[in-house]
């Protein structure tokens, strides 16, 4: 069995005015925010769901279910050490992540090389490590219409 694992991603959400906009650690500053059970760092979710499918582990809804009022509002970096925990004891470590992000607002490219930093201090790996890229739904979809957003994560993973 080789010693590389590859894992994908993917979380998806409502966006609704007057709620938090967290992002890769990162508060937004905007309008809408993330409707979710916790706050909704879809970023850090789809890293999540990516390593655990790496490592075989399953998903994050299998370790946090969103119907459990213990995760209710649990901020999603704690999810990512949890993670990282198990990926450790398995003897894993990260190669790298690329991540993409799908919403039409607010725009990212300002905020993404400190979206990127905070995930690399979460994730304590190098910025090397890390690609986050933006797109938008083209005005198409649901994302398009400003109702919600979507993130992919890949990631790549080696037993040392």
């Amino acid at each position: 069995m080789t010693n590389i694992r590859v894992g994908i991603g993917y979380d998806v959400h409502q966006l609704k005015l007057g709620l938090p906009f967290v992002l890769g650690g990162i508060k937004l500053d905007y309008n809408k925010g993330i409707l979710a059970h916790s706050d909704g760092d879809i970023l850090f979710h789809a890293i999540a769901d990516a390593l655990l499918g790496a490592a075989g582990l399953g998903d994050i809804g299998h370790f946090f279910p969103d119907n459990n009022p213990k995760y209710k509002n649990i901020d999603s970096a704690s999810i990512l050490l949890v993670v990282l925990k198990k990926l450790k004891k398995l003897s894993y470590h990260i190669v790298n992540i690329d991540i993409t992000i799908v919403l039409e607002k607010p725009k990212l490219q300002s905020l993404l090389s400190k979206i990127k930093e905070s995930t690399s201090l979460c994730l304590a790996i190098d910025l090397n490590q890390i690609n986050i890229k933006a797109t938008t739904g083209e005005r198409m979809g649901f994302i398009g219409q400003e109702k919600g957003i979507a993130c992919y994560a890949v990631a790549l993973i080696e037993k040392i």
